[in-house]
């Protein structure tokens, strides 16, 4: 019988840390992707709410049900795709592509056979989708030294610094650099009216075909390749047997339930994953299930809050928002140009999925993250058909 208590006080901690990192790093990305969808200040709000209502809920069953530390998070690639994405749906054309997406998540997890198919998906090429997706936020992050270059120096300084000696905390250093500085210089406008607590707004889908192309299949993959399957590996390193179906089954379903109210894509999480599974989280294996218990009940704690720190992030000046993303994504895209690289015979697709994608082309109304795709597949198809036959 272990001495060690149900819950010690590395458990609380770590799971603290890792929800801090998952919402903190990455809100401001989910403010801008509720803008770009055409998302009033209410409904972004509910949005979060709602992201972070699902992680809490579906995580803390999934951990109870499977005794895993099963630790979610929404969709980051996923909520870059929405920002940068020209297609101009609306909100509700949005949440009804949500639902799509969701619902091939779900059918992913029932279907045994899909999810084989679904690992055969060109990494190279969902990396380099990806990538194309997060470098115009990158970019966006420079843009920011024309019009603010004390702060994007500040918070570029920042983040170099921390990423050599406090690299897990990184993030959050720029987060409190970036609001302590506008605090100070007054550059905080006035809060946007709301409720004081978390609220969920909800809006009645509208099932776009242009939408669904442009939005849902792109947010599926993206979700599934740089989330989903990151999340699984990291299960498997702490020395858990993740059963897929189930935990893709049950996100997708909880996604699905919650996207009327805004949630895009509730998935595994991977960074912060790996802070709640290692044995710094708590010593027994066995019994380790009882962190995503906690780092659930952190994110009910901060979908309480939800309204208030999204209308912190709206009442800052843009150049701050896209200074703090771009920081943010500095490292998911130093990741997707690896996987991109990663595999010298797929590396001409790519490059063309890379490029087109980020590119912003739009086409009858499609967005580039689609065509992105398409490029890519198709360039690995012309090289299995055309290439020299060996002999």
């Amino acid at each position: 019988m272990s001495n060690t208590p149900a819950a010690p006080l590395a458990a609380w901690s770590s799971a603290l840390i890792a929800a801090l990192i998952g919402f903190g790093g990455t809100v401001a990305l989910i403010v801008q992707a509720g803008q770009a969808m055409g998302g009033s200040a209410a409904q972004i709000g509910s949005a979060v709410t709602a992201l972070c209502i699902g992680i809490a809920v579906a995580g803390a069953g999934l951990s109870v049900a499977l005794r895993m530390p099963i630790v979610l998070a929404w969709s980051t690639p996923g909520a870059a795709l929405l920002a940068a994405s020209t297609a101009q749906a609306g909100w509700p054309a949005a949440t009804g592509a949500f639902i799509v997406a969701a619902g091939m998540m779900v059918v992913l997890g029932l279907v045994p056979a899909l999810g084989r198919l679904a690992g055969r998906i060109p990494a190279a090429v969902a990396s380099a989708m990806l990538a194309g997706i997060l470098l115009p936020f990158c970019l966006a992050l420079f843009r920011t030294f024309e019009v603010d270059v004390a702060l994007a120096g500040l918070l570029l300084l920042a983040f170099i610094v921390a990423r050599q000696r406090f690299p897990l905390y990184a993030l959050l250093i720029v987060l409190v650099a970036a609001i302590a500085l506008v605090t100070l210089r007054g550059d905080v406008a006035a809060l946007p009216a709301g409720a004081p607590f978390g609220t969920l707004t909800p809006t009645w889908p509208v099932f776009d075909t242009r939408a669904i192309i442009s939005l849902g299949v792109p947010l599926f993959l993206v979700t599934l390749v740089s989330q989903n399957l990151p999340g699984f590996i990291v299960l498997k390193s702490a020395g858990y047997t993740p059963p897929p179906g189930p935990i893709l089954f049950t996100t997708g379903l909880a996604t699905a339930v919650l996207a009327p109210f805004g949630a895009h894509g509730v998935n595994l999480a991977a960074i912060t994953a790996a802070i709640c599974t290692s044995a710094d989280a708590h010593p027994d294996r066995e019994r380790r299930w009882i962190v995503g218990l906690i780092y659930a009940g952190f994110y009910i704690m901060l979908a309480a809050f939800s309204v208030p720190l999204v209308g912190l992030f709206l009442a800052m000046p843009h150049a701050t928002i896209a200074a703090i993303t771009g920081i943010a994504l500095i490292v998911p895209l130093i990741n997707a140009l690896d996987g991109m690289l990663a595999s010298p015979g797929e590396r001409d697709a790519a490059i063309l999925t890379f490029a087109a994608t980020a590119s912003g082309m739009s086409l009858w109304g499609i967005g580039s993250a689609f065509w992105g795709l398409a490029i890519g597949f198709a360039a690995l198809a012309g090289k299995a058909l055309f290439a020299p036959r060996k002999g």
